[in-house]
């Protein structure tokens, strides 16, 4: 019976409801889970996944959906692809663990220099690899330190970074994030991301963040952080958790030079935008900069927990034995996982998920047009956001209708996320087709009309 229901997974692209969401044995999860599990979690619909395949995902109940979520960008290569699974048994029945802090294998300078390789700069480079990446966040600031003697952050408002004490103290996405946690880390200060869709002073994607940059070094610098006390500036090339909004090419250029000139570190979060999403390795790329120490995660192992921060050599070598360790990370498992990820992604799925994405951004060219509460469609590749407003001209945010349609998608078989306050987030596996493009489209379209006639 599971062979055969495996089977059918393999064959489908699309999605096929089976009954009213959710089921029953949906249902008895929901109730255990209520009972049991902490109820820090977010979820947006009852989705209780049991297998899959592919852009494809099953529930207990044996409905099958089309995942454009992939875990929160995490299923770069799709569920279960045959060539990841078969590299995580053959190394599970070899070495499950022994912990890099402490011993060598193999495999884990392999993957480091497949990693490095991939990151812009002529310098040398080192890994150092995570369970997450809010670990290669912490890491990443650990570094920062260290290597500068200095102790002051500057971050952006709606990025988000991470959950630990560490990481949550650049975060700044979600009040409620940060809520009933007390002080946080101590000497970091945000400033504005640049949203050329709600930009201030009405520039457009190419110059919004002018006044922004103008801040920082006349106000930040001279009134806050001397900027010789600055150890990092952090930014996400694209937000994730914020909204799906890309920084403008010239203000990440810029960031680098302040950077430079001060001495100060520039640290890119690539942890949702990286390992092929946007259609290169990085999303940085585009703006052709050069990070200093560069960290990443979700994407790099199809789905086993493995993050990494890379910087350049001469700043890894600051530190000493001792200074930094992991029990997990960089578990053999998962490197080996990663080592199959990075093969499929150079050679198959980035290049898709530049040509899917182009071809989604094309059919969603006119979607503020067509539609009176979409603001926005933004991002790169596959990695695209749409903003739900209750009003065009105001552009008021409409949470409520974004949930909706979010809410409705999962019903129609579509697995979708929420980002910001009111954004659509659509990341999925980096493997779709134009098939699943299409539904994913018709499907939206149908969710946004139903939820317009709410506005």
């Amino acid at each position: 019976m599971i062979a055969t229901t495996e089977t059918k997974l393999h064959e489908t692209k699309l999605p096929r409801l089976l009954m009213q969401l959710p089921g029953p044995k949906a249902k008895h999860v929901l109730e255990q889970d209520a009972k049991f599990m902490s109820p820090s979690f977010t979820r947006d619909y009852p989705l209780v996944a049991k297998r899959g395949h592919g852009a494809v995902v099953e529930d207990v109940d044996g409905n099958t959906f089309l995942d454009f979520a992939a875990g929160i960008a995490v299923c770069s290569t799709g569920h279960c692809h045959p060539k990841v699974v078969e590299a995580i048994q053959k190394q599970a029945a070899e070495l499950i663990h022994i912990s890099g802090t402490d011993f060598y294998y193999e495999s884990l300078p392999q993957l480091a220099e497949k990693l490095v390789n991939t990151v812009p700069g002529a310098d040398p480079k080192k890994a150092f690899f995570t369970n997450s990446g809010t670990e290669a966040i912490e890491g990443a600031m650990k570094l920062a330190r260290y290597a500068t003697k200095r102790d002051k952050f500057i971050a952006f408002y709606g990025c988000f970074h991470g959950r630990t004490m560490g990481a949550l103290s650049l975060t700044a996405s979600k009040s409620t994030q940060r809520k009933g946690f007390g002080a946080l880390l101590a000497g970091v200060e945000h400033i504005p991301y640049p949203n050329a869709y709600r930009c201030a002073h009405d520039h457009t994607a190419e110059t919004c963040g002018v006044e922004i940059l103008e801040t920082l070094e006349r106000q930040i610098f001279k009134r806050l952080f001397d900027p010789e006390e600055i150890a990092a500036i952090v930014i996400e090339p694209i937000q994730g958790e914020g909204g799906y909004v890309t920084a403008p090419k010239f203000f990440l250029q810029e960031l680098q030079r302040i950077c430079r000139q001060h001495g100060i570190l520039y640290i890119l979060d690539e942890v949702q935008s990286g390992m092929g999403r946007t259609g290169k390795w990085w999303a940085s790329e585009y703006a052709g900069v050069e990070p200093d120490i560069l960290c990443s995660a979700k994407g790099i192992a199809s789905g086993m927990p493995l993050g990494a921060f890379v910087a350049r050599a001469s700043i890894m070598n600051t530190w000493k034995p001792g200074s930094h360790g992991t029990t997990f990370g960089g578990n053999p498992v998962c490197v080996a996982a990663a080592l199959a990820t990075m093969d499929l992604i150079e050679t198959q799925y980035k290049e898709n998920a530049r040509r899917m994405g182009d071809y989604l951004f094309s059919k969603m060219a006119d979607w503020t047009k067509k539609f009176k509460i979409v603001g926005d469609v933004r991002g790169r590749g596959l990695m695209i956001g749409v903003e739900i407003v209750r009003d065009q001209r105001t552009k008021e945010e409409a949470p409520d209708l974004r949930n909706a349609i979010v809410d409705l998608a999962f019903h129609k078989g579509l697995l979708v996320l929420g980002a910001g306050a009111n954004t659509v987030r659509l990341s999925p596996p980096l493997l779709i087709d134009e098939e699943q493009a299409d539904f994913a489209l018709q499907t939206l379209e149908t969710c946004i009309r139903e939820a317009e006639k709410k506005a």
